[in-house]
């Protein structure tokens, strides 16, 4: 089941007071990138995150979920609710995000 455009639009309302935010359309889902490194993803309507050091740390409890069938497990963030705690994982993740491959021409 795709993700649909209200639960992008919610995320990215509760991620309002980061700048540079930004996600781009896949396959029916949705990436989610923060200063150009990608954070996660919007699966199912759900909100995805790589399962880096911090994110870890930050969300001890946090259930991994596939985000489709055949990739790699990620963190289930279950408290899309709270707009400062989903603003905090963000900006505590950035450092151990890779830094996006530059493409050659």
């Amino acid at each position: 089941m795709p993700s649909t455009k209200e639960y992008l639009n919610f995320i990215l309302e509760q991620l309002s007071d980061l700048n540079e935010i930004t996600y781009k359309p896949m396959m029916g889902e949705f990436l989610i990138y923060y200063r150009g490194r990608l954070v996660g993803g919007i699966y199912d309507d759900r909100l995805l995150v790589k399962p880096v050091k911090s994110a870890i740390a930050y969300m001890p409890q946090a259930a991994y979920s596939l985000p489709y069938e055949g990739a790699k497990e990620m963190l289930l963030v279950d408290n899309v609710d709270d707009k400062k705690y989903l603003a905090e994982l963000v900006e505590v993740m950035y450092d151990d995000l890779p830094a996006p491959k530059i493409r050659k021409r």
